[in-house]
């Protein structure tokens, strides 16, 4: 899967939403996945804001945004390389809401 951008309005990321809750296919898959890279933009300030990364119940990664604004594909600086099976959710938790703007997540899946 190709490197995707999830955006989500600061309104709408409060402490414990699921950025990936409206991305199904992101989320599950019936095949065998590899999560490859992470990265995360936005809000007011570079590190005012944090997601944890969960695959199923395990949680993998707890990322910091690293930028303000729209990222580039150079914004997935988190290189991972987590197996994800298949069936198994992916869940990108908000625990440092954003003051303002939007977050966006890269996710390559």
């Amino acid at each position: 899967m190709p490197l995707n951008t999830v955006s989500v309005a600061a309104a709408t990321a409060v402490l414990g939403y699921d950025m990936l809750s409206t991305r199904n296919d992101i989320a599950t898959a019936g095949r065998n996945r590899v999560l490859r890279a992470l990265g995360l933009t936005g809000s007011a300030a570079a590190g005012d804001s944090a997601l944890d990364i969960y695959v199923g119940t395990v949680r993998v990664a707890t990322i910091y945004n690293s930028a303000t604004g729209f990222p580039s594909n150079d914004a997935a600086k988190f290189p991972t390389a987590y197996a994800v099976p298949p069936s198994t959710p992916i869940s990108a938790i908000v625990v440092d809401a954003p003051a303002t703007n939007p977050l966006n997540l890269l996710i390559d899946v």
